[in-house]
Order: structure tokens, then sequence, then C-alpha cells
């Protein structure tokens, strides 16, 4: 039987299987099976035989021209609306690594622009690169820096920055510059778009191309920016077809899906936009207002505060929550059941458990915030006993109708401004929709 060829080569296959006489030329990925031979298509797409298929297979010349700003004359225009993509790494800036089969981010800024041309005739197109990260890496220091970098790109007479980055914890990132640029009352001086992609934009199936192009149109052409929910957003696949991207809120939207193309969906809110891409364009609707705040300095958030997560369950216990504050922490955030209650009681007298918790709470100096298990509906501690019992323990977050990621970042926000954590309830920059609490 023949031997196999080497992972990470490119190779003519030809086989004889139930097709009959076929050839294939790709890249050789670790073979699906044992004994068999799996090849990587130039369309993104996986084909796998048989090594007792195989008739022969010959490495053929794997230089492929990468296409780059530095290597492709590439004019733009300076008359269209400047633009500014600010990377920061995640699965829209990746490839797969045929070696390994695994996706990896290392795409340059300028890789990034050059494999989707009709960018440039959207926007005329800066870019600066804060790193190569996958989102799960990213942490409040790089808030900070997107941050600077997008205060640095409207200083520079950019209308947007469009900031590309892994979809993991887009949206938390999103709700951090909303918080940012309009949590004390202002907005940002230009639109801040974030996208990303949930498939790598050398495979088949990818929505990195058309959630590229619809951010930038966004932050080329959208509606001028209020600060009321539209501070930062998010623009990602509206559905798992082509053709329709959603516009939505950076503090009012939530990765759903760990997989599907359209993985972003609101939480207790509606979306602010739509992007259609069609064979005659890019056009949009929006029902984002007309009025607006002031443009104010941004805010950074204090790198030296650390806000303590835990779920309500069975398994929440004291000892886990005095850790927490013997360890410094500045803040406990609990995703409470139901409508924000947590395990402070014991009925039957079979759980001292639950009992050693409201005790925690009862002395604890540490701010406590509840955030809402469910994701969807408000956190209403004024509709059972017990919610009501937590708010005299001094428990917060009654009237918060954020994600509990949102909700983090407000705290987070917040202890760095100083501000009085009263504020949860309020609505600072769309976060917060009252008419749930009616």
């Amino acid at each position: 039987m023949l031997e196999g060829p080497s992972v990470g080569k490119r190779i003519l296959l030809k086989v004889n299987g139930p097709a009959g006489k076929t050839s294939h030329q790709g890249v050789v990925i670790p073979s699906a099976a044992k004994a068999h031979v799996t090849v990587k298509l130039q369309n993104g797409y996986n084909v796998s035989y048989p090594l007792e298929m195989v008739d022969s297979f010959d490495e053929v010349d794997d230089k492929i021209a990468s296409k780059s700003l530095s290597t492709v004359n590439i004019e733009q225009n300076t008359d269209l609306p400047k633009v500014t993509i600010i990377h920061t790494g995640g699965t829209i800036a990746s490839k797969v690594d045929y070696e390994t089969g695994a996706v990896i981010a290392r795409f340059e800024p300028e890789e990034l622009l050059a494999s989707v041309p009709e960018i440039l005739e959207i926007a005329n197109i800066d870019s600066v690169k804060i790193g190569n990260m996958w989102s799960d890496d990213i942490r409040p220091q790089h808030w900070n820096a997107m941050i600077e970098a997008c205060e640095q790109a409207f200083d520079s007479g950019s209308v947007g920055v469009v900031i590309t980055h892994g979809t993991d914890t887009l949206h938390i990132s999103a709700a951090a510059l909303s918080f940012a640029f309009a949590g004390n009352g202002g907005r940002p001086a230009g639109r801040i778009v974030f996208t990303g992609s949930q498939r790598s934009s050398d495979r088949a199936s990818s929505d990195a191309s058309e959630n590229l192009l619809s951010a930038v149109y966004w932050a080329a052409n959208g509606p001028p920016v209020t600060g009321e929910g539209d501070a930062a957003v998010t623009v990602m696949h509206s559905s798992s077809a082509d053709g329709l991207c959603a516009v939505s809120p950076g503090v009012g939207v939530r990765k759903m899906h760990s997989t599907r193309r359209d993985a972003f969906q609101m939480v207790n809110g509606e979306r602010l936009g739509e992007i259609r891409i069609n064979k005659s364009g890019l056009s949009h609707t929006t029902t984002i207002g007309e009025q607006m705040r002031e443009v104010l300095p941004s805010t950074k958030y204090d790198t030296n505060i650390r806000v303590a997560q835990f779920i309500a369950g069975p398994h929440l216990h004291a000892d886990l929550l005095e850790a927490a504050e013997s360890s410094g922490y500045s803040a406990i955030l609990i995703q409470g059941t139901g409508l924000g209650h947590l395990p402070i009681e014991n009925p039957v007298g079979d759980a001292p458990e639950n009992e050693n918790i409201a005790k925690f709470f009862s002395r604890t100096k540490i701010p406590v915030i509840v955030a809402n298990q469910c994701i969807n509906g408000p956190v209403d501690m004024n509709v059972y006993s017990k919610g009501r019992q937590q708010q005299e323990m001094g428990i917060l977050g009654h009237g918060s109708t954020s994600s509990p990621e949102a909700l983090l970042v407000k705290i987070h926000w917040a202890l760095s401004q100083g501000r009085d954590l009263e504020i949860l309830s309020k609505n600072l920059c769309g976060e917060n929709i009252s008419t749930l609490m009616k």
C-alpha cells in the first residue's frame, strides 16, 4: 500500500474511487481516519480517500502569491471618507495552518485589507495593528489600547473606525468601548464598529469578507453617532445566509452560538439597523434617532480592578466568595437564577451551605451584584420575598436589564471612574431597557 504524503505539502492527488479515476489539487492536512489521505482543496473543502484508492500523488509548487498593500499596487481614493481599521486579531484575520489543521491568527492589517479590495471603493483606509490576539486573551489593558487607537484615528480625520476582533469576547470589548466613550453622557467623535468572523477567510463558508465590507461601509456611511446605544456597534451576519449584516448596539448584543454565522443576537432590545450587500452595492437601514449628545473625552479602565464572577446554583459555596474577598477583589458578580435569586435560604434544615452564603452577604464589605443568568429579561428583586431579602443584605443589581457581560463591564467602568454602583440600575448609554421593569 502506498505511503501517504507529508502533511503541509501541496500535491496533485490521483485516485481511483467511487466516481472512477479523478484528481485533486490541494494541501495535505492531518488525515480524517487511519490509512487515509486528506487534502484541503482550493475552494476550502476537504476530500479524504483510503490510501488503497490512491494511484499516485506528486508535489506541486506551493508558492502561492500573497497579496498585501506592500506587494500589490493599490491606489486609494482620498476623496472617500477616511476609515481606520484597528486590528486585534481573531478568526477574521486567520488562516488554516495546514501542518496541524488548526486555525491560527497571522494576517497583518495590510493582508486583511488586500483580501477584500472592494473596501477601497467605500473608504480611504488607514490601518493600525494592536496585536494578533485570540479574543479569549484580551484584557482591560487591551480595551484601553483600543480606546486610545480610536481617539488617535478620530484626531487624524477618520470619520469611523473598524475594530477587527475575535468573536468569543467581541461583545464584551464592544460594551467596554461603549461605556468608555458614552458612559459619562457623551459620545465618540466618530463611528466605532466591531466586526469579526465565525469562519476563517480561507474557508468556502467564511463570513469574513461580507462582515468586513459591511463594517467599513457603516463606519464610512452610517448615521451620526448619538451616544444612546450606538457609541460602539457590532456588525455581523444577520442570518446563516449571505447578503445581510446586522448592526447591533455594543451594550445590547451577545454571542449566542459557537459556530453559526448569525451567532450575535440582541438581549432585551432591538437592532440599530441592517446592511444589505448585493450586485449593485451596499445599502443600509437604521432606527437610530437624530438627537446627539456632546462629544466628550473618553474614559479608561483601571487595570488594578478585578471583579470575581460566579454562577448561582447547587455548587455555589461561601468559601468561594470568601476567597474572592480575601484575595482583594474589587467586587463580586453572581449570575443569579430567575429574576436574580441566590441560594440563601434553608427551609428544610438540611442545607447549611445556603445559610453560610447568607451570612457572607450580610457581613461582607465587597459590593455584590446579581446579573441575569437567563440572559433575557430583567433582574427584579421586588417580586419575591427572597429578592427583597437580598436587597436588605445590600446586594445590588435590581433593575438591570443588561447581559451578564455588559453588566460586568459596567461594574468595572463605574469602579474605574469612582462612581456609586447605584448607577447599575440606570441607563447610561443604551444598556438598560427601563420598560422591562414596568
